[in-house]
């Protein structure tokens, strides 16, 4: 017998290999369930020159192995393919199917092209009118392939011959724009044809210019021009190549696209619209005048690491109302991150008005926690038969949508909401026997993809909208159960590192907004910055990527060393401007930050937790000296810790759970402090009647303290509570996303009339990670869940649970019931890892790879 064929080969943390930027990238396969242990591989690397095997690696190595033989040039292509060996088997398995990955430009000197944009004047505060630009071209005879590799200053859709060239959406994204810059691949072979041919692209302003941020929001935060930076290379079957680079021979005309801007929506004139304008057939050519050029520092273009935004599912309203005054207005029964696509027919001029909300106040939009993000589409109709349209560049955060001006009725299956966000693979599945648990659970996925727009943001509908640091911070360990979010995580804290002052400090929010009134100057702020240290660890236990962890390693060594300084040899972080248990539900509506919880002993906590993983790092990077060295700072900040917050009796200063939360799971207590400040936390919980009592830094860690120190108990009654706040209060009052505050609609059905106020935000909803964990029963013991734990903890009520997870290696599975005798388990391992399962009154138990049923009654009688 020979063993099962490997899975086709992946390319880093890539969906594909199509423009890698990486030269040599790293390998990851997967191994069909009854394979067996991998104890070799070999691989297979046809590229220009021939083909070239490794022979035989005894390795048991299958996630990111490196990459065999000289690195890849640019443009160049390649195509791998992987068997391996098994102990017992009588030789290697089959070959994997190919997998191609093919280089982007790797070299500066590769690029050809330059900014192009309209070359007419505009005012560069008000709202302007974005152009498109366009290029006619022959090719002499037909092509064997052709690239286009592409990006812009501001946002673009590209056509070639009439057809959209990919499905991306917002692209290029958003990057610290003047150090990196994201341009992406295509392979447009199929879009060519012998003889004319025409490429034109939509501009928009997007982050780069448009107005971004709040009270008002700033404009021209990069950059004046709207310009697009794109090479189109044709190949002929004689291998000699024909490139088509935006330069000064472009033209450029406005669009029919009146206004756009991310925060207020889009203006679009049909009667302005020429389907067939980037054709070589297209009218009006004559009328386009010349581009005008600017400069781009091809140094600064890089590719991506992660996929790109797309429209990944579509909603149908579940209810359309028609209101007395005529206007129509939608329910979609999901609170989403999109736009309407609507088909429409009427009169040349009637124009159509699309606003959007997540909430309905006394029957209409609430648009007030919108503050100044109008979301307002505008359609324009030709009056040339029905039309179809969607916005393309801005996103609205809504359920709820209101039209105007439609002729005629409404029908549900006019209108369409198009979800969007980074497009990662759905890695983590979660169900137990509680509905109101379940939808919970859903909630948190849903605010992830609404907030996963190419960077982790806070919220999705408002004049924010920004790379909170602190959000995704205490988010990154549920995040990276349920998405591949490696690549997009790892392209965010390059940006971090980017920002970071020279002093260290780590900014509130990633991309900056220069200038900004309320968040300028930056300061150094505890469980914000912390993303430095602690996000890139996650993303290693989770992804076993050693890499990740060493690029970041600087930009975590400078944060810790900074707050280093700030302490002083007290070892207490005491000073600086703090935001603390932010959102603490006792905090007043305008000071959120106001909480039961000593900020400052909120930093101190987080000095030593971040120096702690630091020193975890550099032992996992072989840097001995900076894990002794850290290990030993974060021992003394321990101890300052407990001089100044813990009490002789073992309760602390600040007498909250946030207070008692963090000093448990942080490890900042002493083995005879813990059971009394755990039996105080548990008391604290159940004065307050099981409601939540803690922010965005408590509320992450609450359910773990009690879990690891004797009272699962009390942390199932937080999980169940449904008065509010509590996680399932939100649920009970309709929400299908996170909230950002516990009361963000108040049990009378009204609005907190605090200025942030959004239904769509992802922080609060890291409670899923002790779901997944506690509840489901499934976490990592090792890197990239080499190896495995099984241990689920019922309680509460919930009679069942299952809990799926897609690792490196494969998919990890745990589906539990209560049973008359006690508990059944199906258990799934990997190939490739190996498990230990500890259930309820059952001495732990390793497994290998496969499917196991598990009963506990059996257990304890085999015992």
């Amino acid at each position: 017998m020979l063993p099962p064929q490997p899975s086709p080969v992946r390319f880093e943390h890539l969906p594909d290999g199509l423009g890698t930027g990486v030269a040599s990238p790293r390998l990851t396969w997967t191994l069909p369930a009854g394979t067996g242990r991998q104890v070799a591989y070999e691989l297979e690397v046809e590229r220009r020159g021939g083909t070239r095997r490794t022979g035989r690696v005894d390795s048991a190595e299958q996630v990111l192995v490196p990459w065999p033989g000289d690195p890849l040039t640019s443009r160049e292509r390649a195509t791998v393919r992987v068997r391996v060996w098994t102990p017992d088997a009588a030789g290697p398995s089959e070959w994997s199917t190919p997998a191609d990955v093919e280089a982007g430009l790797l070299d500066a000197a590769d690029w050809q092209a330059v900014p192009v944009g309209a070359d007419w004047d505009e005012d560069p505060e008000g709202e302007r009118r974005p152009a498109r630009v366009r290029k006619d071209f022959r090719l002499d005879r037909p092509v064997a392939r052709a690239r286009l590799y592409v990006t812009a200053h501001g946002l673009y859709e590209v056509e070639i011959n009439g057809h959209r060239v990919g499905d991306d959406a917002l692209a290029p994204g958003w990057t610290v724009y003047p150090h990196r810059l994201r341009y992406r691949t295509h392979d447009v072979t199929a879009h060519l044809t012998e003889g004319a041919n025409t490429v034109g692209a939509w501009l928009g302003d997007g982050w780069y210019r448009g107005k971004y941020g709040f009270d008002g929001g700033t404009r021209n935060i990069y950059g004046t021009d709207q310009s697009l930076v794109a090479q189109l290379e044709v190949e002929y079957d004689d291998g000699t190549i024909q490139v088509v680079a935006t330069d000064e021979t472009w033209k450029a005309a406005p669009g029919p696209i009146l206004t756009s801007g991310l925060y207020e929506g889009e203006t679009f004139d049909a009667r302005l619209h020429d389907p067939a304008w980037a054709t070589p057939s297209a009218a009006g050519t004559e009328d386009w005048t010349p581009v005008r050029t600017g400069t781009r520092d091809p140094a600064t273009l890089v590719a991506p690491v992660g996929p790109p935004v797309r429209c990944t599912e579509e909603v149908a309203p579940v209810t359309v109302t028609r209101t007395g005054d005529g206007r129509h207005l939608l329910d979609f029964g999901q609170n989403l991150v999109g736009r309407l696509r609507i088909t429409v027919d009427g009169p040349a001029g009637t124009t159509l008005t699309l606003r959007h909300a997540e909430v309905l106040q006394d029957g209409e939009l609430a648009t007030r926690p919108l503050r100044e993000a109008t979301s307002v589409d505008t359609l324009i109709l030709a009056g040339a038969g029905p039309f179809t349209w969607e916005p393309r560049f801005t996103l609205h955060g809504f359920r709820y949508a209101e039209i105007t001006g439609w002729p005629g009725e409404l029908t549900a299956d006019q209108v369409t909401a198009r979800v969007h966000h980074t497009d990662m693979r759905r890695t983590g599945w979660f169900e137990c026997s509680d509905p109101l648990v379940n939808r919970l659970h859903e909630n948190v996925v849903w605010s992830m993809r609404g907030n996963f727009v190419d960077l982790p943001t806070d919220c999705p509908q408002r004049d924010e909208r920004l790379g909170w640091t602190g959000d995704i911070q205490v988010f990154a360990p549920t995040a990276s159960f349920l998405y591949d979010c490696a690549g997009l995580l790892d392209s965010w804290l390059t940006d971090v590192g980017l920002e970071q002052l020279p002093d260290g400090t780590i900014p509130w929010y990633v991309p900056v907004i220069p200038g900004e009134p309320m968040w300028t100057p930056i300061h150094p702020g505890a469980a914000w910055g912390d993303v430095a240290t602690l996000t890139p660890w996650t993303l290693f236990r989770r992804y076993g990527d050693r890499e990740l962890l060493r690029r970041h390693y600087p930009m975590a060594k400078a944060w810790v060393d900074l707050v280093e300084r700030l302490a002083g040899p007290s070892r207490l972080w005491d000073t600086g401007v703090q935001l603390g248990d932010w959102l603490d539900p006792a905090a007043p509506p305008d000071d959120p930050a106001a909480g039961r919880t000593d900020r400052y002993l909120v930093a101190t906590a987080y000095f030593a937790h971040s120096a702690r993983h630091l020193a975890l790092a550099a032992a996992e990077l072989g840097f001995d000296t900076d894990a002794e060295q850290y290990a030993a700072l974060a021992d003394e900040v321990a101890d300052a810790f407990r001089r100044r917050y813990v009490l002789p009796s073992a309760r602390l200063t600040s007498d909250s759970a946030t207070a008692y939360a963090i000093a448990l799971a942080f490890d900042l207590l002493t083995p005879e402090q813990r059971r009394p400040a755990a039996d105080r936390l548990a008391e604290i919980v159940l004065a307050d009647g099981a409601r939540i009592s803690t922010g965005f830094v408590g509320t992450p860690l609450i359910c773990d303290a009690l879990t690891d120190h004797g009272h699962l108990d009390v942390a199932y009654q937080l999980l169940l509570q449904t008065e509010c706040p509590s996680w399932l209060y939100t649920v009970t009052m309709g929400a299908t996303t996170i909230w950002e505050r516990w009361d963000s609609l108040r049990p009378d059905g009204t609005l907190n009339p605090g200025g942030m106020t959004s239904f769509n935000h992802y922080a609060l909803g890291a409670v899923a990670d002790w779901l997944h964990r506690v509840v489901g029963g499934i976490g990592a013991a090792a890197p990239g869940s080499r190896r495995l734990s099984f241990r689920p903890r019922p309680g509460g009520g919930i009679s069942w649970a299952r809990v799926r997870h897609d690792t490196p290696y494969g998919t990890a599975a745990l589906s539990w019931k209560l049973t008359a005798s006690g508990m059944t388990a199906d258990i799934t391992v990997p190939e490739g890892c190996t498990a230990t399962v500890e259930l309820p009154g059952c001495a732990p138990l390793d497994l290998g790879p496969g499917d196991h049923v598990l009963d506990t009654a059996e257990l304890r009688a085999a015992s």
